[in-house]
């Protein structure tokens, strides 16, 4: 039986209108980069172009990475299926080093700052979504490329470690982790400031707060009305 019909009729109207905000959010009715998507699909695209804009450090890494033009280094590289010889061999040649092919490896040395140099003008070209600029450069596809640089770096990063260049190291990483691996993930997104956004972020959070209480009443109301309760 239930005992409160008219707090059970409020909670059940409330459940019904939360499923029904739910399906018009999950339709296809918002503008999208290429189609109309669903609005999660919307929120995500808004947030990721906000974030973009706070992810580039290339300027600031390039101005880190001066200290270290002219020093030369020599490391070695293991490749494998994942990071081919061949690729790798255009990619640091194009930086200015020499590099030697080995049967799983390849020997590089050059001017560090220079490899930098030529790594962060690529991330540069991909973070403004100029693919085709250092895909014209390799030959090969652009998120390939930026791909093998990652892994490139990192296994320089390893060798340097071993050579106790903790220095040399420590840059490399900041070079991947932070121009790298960021023009790679937000390679095709706008970005965009947040002030553009402002409003709609605003009334995101706030109703994504409200939401969440509307189904946190209507379950509340419903049994409650049910005849349910707590009791200590």
């Amino acid at each position: 039986m239930i005992a409160n019909k008219k707090e059970f009729g409020g909670g059940l109207v409330m459940m019904a209108g939360f499923w029904i905000v739910f399906a018009i959010l999950l339709s296809p009715l918002y503008p999208g980069p290429d189609k109309k998507v669903n609005m999660l699909d919307y929120m995500d695209n808004m947030y990721n172009s906000i974030s973009k804009k706070s992810s580039y450090y290339v300027p600031v890494i390039r101005e880190n990475a001066e200290a270290y033009r002219g020093e030369i280094i020599s490391l070695n590289i293991k490749t494998d299926e994942t990071l081919s010889a061949e690729r790798l061999t255009s990619l640091l040649q194009q930086a200015g080093a020499e590099v030697q092919a080995g049967a799983q490896e390849i020997t590089v040395s050059g001017d560090l700052g220079g490899i930098i140099t030529a790594v962060l003008a690529d991330a540069d070209a991909m973070f403004a979504n100029d693919g085709q600029a250092v895909s014209a450069k390799y030959g090969a596809n652009e998120k390939q490329v930026m791909f093998d640089w990652y892994n490139a770096l990192k296994s320089m990063e390893k060798s340097l470690t071993k050579q106790k260049k903790f220095k040399e190291s420590k840059i490399l990483y900041q070079v991947r982790t932070k121009t790298v691996e960021p023009a790679y993930n937000y390679y095709g997104i706008e970005a965009q400031s947040i002030k553009d956004k402002a409003v709609l972020v605003i009334f995101s959070l706030i109703g994504y707060v409200i939401y969440t209480m509307w189904f946190g009443f209507a379950i509340l109301f419903m049994f409650e009305g049910w005849g349910l309760k707590l009791e200590h």
